[in-house]
Formats: C-alpha cells, structure tokens, sequence
C-alpha cells in the first residue's frame, strides 16, 4: 500500500532533485536532450530505480529504463512513462512527475513484496519536448519503432547532428533501432502527467482521466499585398496585408470558438514593418486542435474557406505552408476504466477529460493501448517556472496509478 501523504513528500522532493540540474544553475530548469544535465537525470533516475527493486539500463537513443520483473519475466510488460527533458526556462513538474510516480508505484510492489502477473518497465524518455532538433516525441517514438531515420540528421543550433550528439553522449549512432520494442512486448501504456490547463482547477479535482490528447494542425500562411507610403495612399486604394491578417486571426479565434476546437494565432511578422508604411506582406502562424481528428478537419476547411474569401474580397494573395500534422490519439476504454475505478475506489469523483497538449502516450498507439492520469496543476500553468502542484495532489496521483496497476494485474488472472 502506498501512504499518500509519504508519497507526495518524496515525490515532491525527487522533482526538486532533478530540477537542481539544469543548463543555467539555479537561476532557471533548462535540460536539453543529450546534454551532460540529461545524463545526469538518467543517472539520478536510475538510483531510485534501483532503490525501488528495478534493473535499469540506458537504450540506444538515451532513454533510461528500469525494468520490474512479473510473475512471468516473458509476458507483455505495462510500460509507465515520461520526459526527463524540459523546454527553457521550465518548470519542474512537467514530464518528471510521471517519472517519479512511476517509480514511487513500482517501490511499493517492491516493499509489499508483490509480483504481477506482467513485468512493469518505466521509463524517463530523454526527448519529448522537441526544444534541441526541432522533432518532438525522439525517445518515446524511438521506443515505438516510429522515428523518422531523418531526424538523424536533424541539427541543433550549433550545428550538431541528432548522429553527432548521440555519439558525444556515449551511445551508438548506428544502433538507434536498437530502442525500438518489439510488436506484442506491451500490454499497456500509462502516463501521470500535470494537467498543464485549468479544467481541474475549477472543479475542485486532484485528478482527471485522459480521454484523449488532441490531433493538430499547424500551418504558416502569407498574405500579400502592395507596400505603399501610409500618408498618400487612399483608404480605398490600400492592399494591406496586415488589416487582412488581422482579421485572418480573429477568424481563426472565431473557428475555434464554432467548432468547439481550440485555435491560435501564434505568430504574426509584418513587412517591411516601418511605422509610415503600409505593409505589403504578412506571415501570420495556426496552431489547431481537436480530440477528434473529423472535427479539426471541418474546423480546418471552414477556416480555409474564410481565409480565401477574406483574400479576394481585399485584394490579396494567399499562401499556405503546412508545418505540421498529428493524429488524435484515443485513450483506451479499458485503461479509461482501471484508473476511473482506482479513482472511485479511494473515493474520489470521476472526471474525463482532453489533453490539448502533446504527450509521449502520443507514440504508442501503433504498439499498445493507452491511457493518461493528469493531476491538478495552479492556474493551469505550464512551461512556465511558476508551475505548481501539491503534494497531496502528486501523492494521490501516485496512490491511483498503483491500483490502477493492480486492478490490471486482477484482469489478467481472471
């Protein structure tokens, strides 16, 4: 059993470990893929795998993992995950928590000296964020046999490749296939994880059940129109790509508000940007998501529609560059279930809800079913070194993932 209170203080106390190593000291949380901090993290993390009765190894693209064998060592592991990486200027919860709760789950089993019926792995994947190569979900599309051989060759901002950093690292570039887990390895995929939104807050929960992390869409567009001297050119005369773009983002917030989806305007760059001249072009940023992949696509045509029709009406030429398109990932009613009962069962209400942000269950789809428990983050802030939990939300989270691990183990045998 897991006291929740012992839990939450410990788990509390580990993310303050962890956030102590940082790229900027103490000032701020910066850990960045493949640097010396992440090696560092995985060293940490694997002492308190250790101390928790895992095995633990470091895989070919970094991830480490602590394995805690079953009854049968050759069944289907239920894989337990997160990020040990953190965008800059971080705070200290998102993705580290997961982590942790992990580990705090898999040392309770251990010290009742109980065995399930499938091995439990957990995993600190070392790139969810994306902040280093521009490609987010490395670790965890790495362990779902899904990684692009492209991003290989992807470079940081030094100029180093994804190849080169791996090799700095101590690992073997040409192996990277080597993290991949094989079809039928897994019999689930569980992440805790910060809510990073405000739902839970305003409910009065510590906990939600995820039922799905959105699909998006984000794309750059450019509206152009003609630059001219803003104290000659009559109103009526004007091609002003920045009025068009100003009202291309209140359409954008008008989509999302129709379609129930959530739309953002995230970017907006003016030129030749002069205060006595009127602009001629415009890039302007969408990011769009929806839980269902049919919903984003409606909000998306709809937002098309609007845009070309504001175009011709002020005389603009419209252009579109896609950035980037992800899947929604539902969550599967069975997990939906087990953590809903571990839920109820410690008496607390039920409440399911969509992740909006991207998370490393996104990956694994393709391999196992799986399923999100977020607990309850202040004012729903995230990336943002205000985040905030407490440790009596972080001790439950830790309590329910434990049963939820033993109601799955209940399952099998039956």
């Amino acid at each position: 059993m897991i006291d929740p209170a012992t839990a939450g203080t410990r788990l509390m106390t580990r993310c303050d470990a962890l956030a102590a190593l940082s790229a900027d000291g103490a000032s701020k949380l910066t850990r960045i893929y493949l640097t010396p901090e992440h090696a560092q993290a995985n060293a940490l993390v694997a002492e308190w795998m250790t101390a928790a009765g895992m095995i633990h190894r470091v895989d070919a693209l970094g991830n480490v993992i602590g394995r805690y064998d079953g009854m049968d060592p050759d069944a289907p592991a239920v894989l337990v995950g997160s990020h040990l990486d953190t965008v800059r200027d971080a705070g200290r919860y998102d993705g580290m928590l997961g982590v942790v709760t992990g580990i705090e789950a898999v040392d309770a089993l251990n010290r009742a000296g109980t065995r399930l019926p499938f091995p439990i792995e957990v995993v600190g994947f070392g790139d969810e964020e994306g902040v280093r190569f521009g490609a987010t979900l490395i670790g965890s599309r790495g362990q779902a046999g899904t990684l692009d051989p492209d991003t290989l060759g992807a470079l940081d901002r030094d100029g180093i490749s994804l190849s080169e950093a791996l090799n700095t690292f101590g690992l073997d570039p040409a192996r990277w296939r080597e993290a991949a887990r094989k079809p039928g390895s897994l019999h689930a995929y569980l992440e805790v994880h910060i809510e990073q939104g405000p739902l839970l807050e305003s409910l009065g929960l510590p906990l939600g059940v995820v039922s799905a992390i959105a699909g998006a869409t984000r794309r750059a567009y450019r509206l152009a129109g003609l630059a001219g001297h803003s104290g000659t050119v009559p109103m009526a005369a004007r091609r002003d790509a920045l009025a068009g773009a100003a009202e291309a983002i209140l359409a954008v917030e008008s989509v999302g508000r129709d379609h129930g989806v959530v739309a953002t305007g995230g970017q907006l760059e003016a030129l030749p940007g002069a205060v006595n001249v009127i602009p001629g072009a415009v890039r302007f940023t969408l990011d769009l998501r929806a839980a269902k992949d049919e919903d984003r696509a409606k909000a998306v045509a709809d937002l098309d529609d609007r845009l070309d029709a504001l175009a011709r009406r002020r005389n603009l030429m419209l252009s579109m560059e896609p950035l980037h398109e992800n899947a929604a990932t539902p969550c599967s009613p069975r997990l939906m279930e087990a953590l809903s009962r571990a839920i109820t069962g410690r008496g607390l209400s039920v409440h399911a809800l969509m992740s909006g942000a991207g998370h490393d269950a996104m990956a694994f789809p393709g391999l196992t079913e799986v399923a999100m428990l977020f607990v309850r983050c202040a004012g729903g802030i995230s990336h943002n070194p205000l985040e905030r939990i407490t440790a009596e939300d972080a001790g439950l989270g830790a309590v329910v993932l434990h049963d939820t691990l033993l109601l799955l183990a209940k399952d099998v045998l039956r």
